[in-house]
């Protein structure tokens, strides 16, 4: 059976890299690699790629950066063209980016059967694009594989027939399982003369937070405040780090008196995943607004701050290291406290979340009768 696995933007990597291997591994699947290019830096998708031993796409789109519409449109447009020439008998996407939705519909709208990885979350916020592309591409699925009990729950409200959906565990815990070895020799610690649980992570991407200027200030405001107690390590996404650079000082120029403490919070270029697991296994605490480091840092056992409202993947608040924060400066700075005095969240390792998730994806597709 010819499977055309698509991949876009980096949180896709962590995700296709299993499976990709355990369809290598099978005798009756046919895995064709699809990078869209939603996200085109080369350099890091190289870097990534390269990190993860995940082969080189077999077809690259290269659509580039634009507008939602503009980026959904070119992807549909250069995608339909693969489908029509490579004649899949499934198309199988993960995540929620813009690639994830563009292909499925892409696939639907031609008669290919899709399957998606990482069905059914839901934060329930239909202002994060991402909210609307996974409600979407869960709608016009055949094959649903899930990575938490709640996620089955959403899709059966509605209206997924249930026979469509396997709950399978994580794969991007796939990845950093086996990985993690690897990532405990890194020695980008030492380069950025950190400590062990010496040294707090902040991550922010989502626009909701770094796109306006009084809740990113505020935001950074908090970051500040908690840097006066530990050092923060803040390695900024490419769209943010100019927003963040010039509203941190203008908060400094604001807070003269905090001037001191201002190295502290150090803002870095985003760096390979190897080196960024390393980071966080090692943190004290970990700031953030991506779902998928709330589920990485559930495993690593690191206590997780979300700067968000809501979160698709509850079972890491249910059952890991998570807490849900939101954005108000107080609570930022009063959550992260409790974490540094030893009041932190203990978890446990959710169902399924064992490295073997690829596999049993794998073994529902390779049963499946090829068109």
């Amino acid at each position: 059976m010819k499977i055309l696995n698509v991949v876009g933007a980096r949180p896709n990597f962590m995700k296709i890299a299993p499976l990709m291997e355990e369809m290598g591994n099978c005798s009756d699947l046919s895995p064709v690699l699809v990078h869209t290019g939603q996200h085109y830096d080369e350099v890091m998708s190289h870097l990534f790629f390269v990190a993860l031993g995940i082969p080189k796409p077999d077809i690259n789109l290269e659509v580039g950066s634009g507008t939602h519409a503009k980026q959904t449109a070119a992807i549909m447009e250069r995608f339909e063209s693969v489908v029509l020439s490579e004649k899949p008998d499934l198309v199988l996407v993960v995540g929620d980016v813009n690639s994830t939705i563009a292909c499925a519909l892409t696939a639907v709208k031609l008669g290919v059967p899709v399957a998606h990885v990482e069905a059914g979350l839901r934060s329930f916020d239909r202002t994060m694009p991402e909210e609307v592309n996974r409600v979407l591409t869960d709608a016009i699925s055949d094959y649903l594989f899930t990575t938490e009990a709640s996620a089955k729950q959403n899709l059966l409200q509605e209206g997924v027939a249930e026979g469509k959906i396997h709950f399978v565990g994580n794969v991007m815990i796939d990845t950093l399982l086996k990985h993690k070895q690897k990532a405990d020799a890194s020695d980008i610690l030492g380069k950025m003369e950190l400590k062990e649980k010496g040294y707090g992570l902040v991550t922010l991407h989502r626009p909701s937070n770094v796109d306006c200027p009084d809740l990113l200030d505020g935001i950074l405001t908090a970051l500040y405040r908690i840097a006066e107690e530990i050092p923060l390590l803040f390695p900024c996404h490419p769209r943010t780090i100019e927003k963040v650079t010039r509203f941190s000082q203008r908060w400094k120029a604001r807070h003269s008196s905090q001037t001191k403490h201002s190295g502290r919070l150090k803002v870095i270029d985003p760096v390979g995943y190897i080196d960024f697991l390393k980071l966080m296994s090692e943190a004290k605490v970990v700031l953030t607004d991506s779902g998928g480091i709330q589920e990485e840092t559930t495993i690593l056992g690191v206590p997780c701050l979300t700067l968000r409202e809501n979160t698709e993947r509850p079972v890491t608040v249910s059952e890991g290291t998570n807490v849900i924060v939101g954005t108000n400066p107080e609570r930022i700075v009063e959550e992260t406290m409790k974490v540094l005095t030893g009041c932190a969240v203990k978890g446990k390792i959710p169902e399924y979340w064992d490295g073997k998730a690829a596999a049993r994806i794998v073994q529902v597709l390779s049963e499946l009768p090829a068109c």
